[in-house]
């Protein structure tokens, strides 16, 4: 088995005004990167900005700047968010970073001089805030489909990629490899809205704007977007460069983790590109839905958002990453709102997990001065917890194969349910009463606290200070993968309970 994992998301462009539906992608990927470490694997988790184009350039001429100011003086603030919601990326890519533009370039003349792209005159339609070219036909309500803002019509002198000549190849590898593109709606909807009806060749540079990676042996034309900014996910690997020891290692990737608004780019464009430069493909692109606003898109043109660290600051880092990973079915869009956010602390944080482990441990304290060990005087109630935490790992393994990251989650919280129906059953406060059944409470108390520990395991992945806050109480260090199995003979010295989540008022 090859025990490597190279998962992506898409660069984005610099911000200043991050929401948090950018911060949905990343989390998703930082919980889907966290639980393969955990499992073993050797992870390579890549993120970063997009930074070159006429909008940039359009910005930073706005602001009295250059273009490499203004990104310089917010491309911290990704890195500041991300950090905020304990994002262990491995390697965060700039598309101005010297060794990318170089790889760049190379790439563009290998494409030129085997007869991948030529020159040619583009006249058409362009939406600037995306980037991107339609046609008449492709507009809706003769606007830009993607973020309905107005087009433009633009004629200049452009060099084209042709992608007109990886049609036939592209379906047939769709069609071959049905796990490429998911959802599948996601592959039904690129191989008959977009590849079948006939794909045109791509304007791959542009000569109306300076702000980009020139083509080296025609320099009053810049790369555009696509050659750019796809190519990021192998030249920050080291492709085409002097040192290509990850390339080596960890391509092809895994999975490319995208929203859905620009999975056309990454399952018809970046694998054409592939292809033409005799790559191998990545194992998978994932493109999912949109969390929403009231039945909108959350958006910094319509400004229905909060700077995603003041949900941080006022809930907490991990209510916001649970909210992320559990509200919504991956691939669907979901409704984002605070209230909500609320809700769904308050049910599983502050009441399913929280409640559980303090008024464990707390009980803990009262009957056994914190000391707890398994007695091994079973009650009728035992089997069917245990055999509940044993088979924990296999099925968070089957969900987390499949990316369906709520559900999942929803595994280790059924456990945690569970627990909290155990306490209900084996009603350790009237134990407590009896000296006969001292043994029996122990072995109770023992049976939640190995539960507990068990399913805070797999919570690393996807709430990691809590787990860790967790961990301190049970004053325990069995907290690595092998150890997430039910053990009879561990004992446990806890330390005093603290309030993990307090429930909040919705005001």
């Amino acid at each position: 088995m090859n025990k490597k994992y190279y998962i992506t998301t898409p660069i984005y462009y610099p911000s200043a005004n991050f929401h948090i539906g950018h911060c949905y992608t990343t989390i998703i990927a930082d919980a889907i990167a966290r639980y393969k470490r955990l499992t073993g694997f050797d992870v390579f988790f890549l993120t970063g900005t997009d930074e070159h184009g006429q909008k940039i350039e359009n910005k930073a001429k706005d602001a009295g700047v250059t273009p490499q100011e203004y990104v310089d003086e917010i491309v911290d603030n990704a890195k500041n968010l991300w950090s905020s919601l304990g994002i262990t990326y491995d390697k965060f890519i700039r598309t101005t970073d010297d060794y990318h533009e170089q790889a760049v370039q190379k790439i563009f003349e290998k494409l030129y001089n085997q007869g991948d792209i030529y020159k040619g005159k583009y006249t058409g339609l362009y939406c600037t805030p995306c980037e991107s070219f339609w046609t008449e036909t492709q507009l809706v309500d003769g606007k830009c489909p993607d973020c309905g803002r107005e087009v433009h019509e633009v004629e200049e002198e452009s060099y084209f990629f042709k992608l007109s000549k990886y049609q036939d190849r592209l379906v047939e590898y769709l069609e071959s490899h049905p796990e490429f593109i998911q959802p599948e709606s996601r592959k039904n909807e690129m191989i008959n809205n977009f590849i079948k009806p006939g794909l045109e060749d791509l304007c791959v540079s542009r000569t109306t704007f300076t702000w980009g990676v020139p083509v080296t042996f025609d320099p009053k034309h810049v790369v555009y977007v696509w050659i750019d900014a796809l190519t990021n996910y192998i030249t920050a690997l080291g492709y085409a460069s002097d040192n290509d020891e990850l390339y080596q290692k960890y391509w092809p990737a895994n999975l490319h983790l995208v929203g859905k608004e620009i999975v056309r780019f990454h399952t018809i464009i970046w694998p054409a590109l592939l292809m033409a430069l005799d790559i191998p493909l990545p194992d998978k692109v994932f493109g999912h839905g949109w969390l929403i606003i009231d039945g909108g898109k959350i958006s910094k043109s319509t400004g229905n958002y909060k700077d995603p660290r003041e949900y941080i600051e006022e809930y907490g880092v991990d209510a916001v990453r649970y909210f992320a990973l559990r509200e919504v079915p991956f691939g669907n869009d979901g409704n984002f709102s605070e209230e909500s956010l609320i809700n769904r602390t308050n049910a599983d944080l502050a009441n399913t997990l929280g409640n559980l482990v303090n008024r464990t441990i707390s009980m803990s304290h009262k009957y056994f001065e914190g000391r707890i060990e398994n007695k091994k005087v079973a009650t009728e109630f035992d089997e069917s917890l245990i055999n509940l935490v044993n088979n924990l790992t296999n099925v968070v393994e089957e969900k987390m194969s499949n990316l369906r990251i709520a559900d999942a989650l929803d595994e280790i919280f059924e456990v945690l349910r569970r627990c909290n129906k155990y306490i209900d059953e084996t009603t350790p406060w009237i134990l407590a009463k009896d000296e006969n059944e001292k043994d029996k409470l122990q072995t109770v108390l023992y049976n939640l606290i190995e539960s507990i520990r068990c399913a805070s395991v797999l919570l690393q992945a996807f709430i990691p200070t809590t787990a860790e806050k967790i961990f301190a109480q049970l004053n325990t260090e069995l907290n690595n993968y092998e150890s997430a199995s039910f053990k009879e003979n561990n004992v446990f010295e806890l330390n005093k309970p603290e309030i993990l989540f307090a429930r909040i008022d919705i005001k």
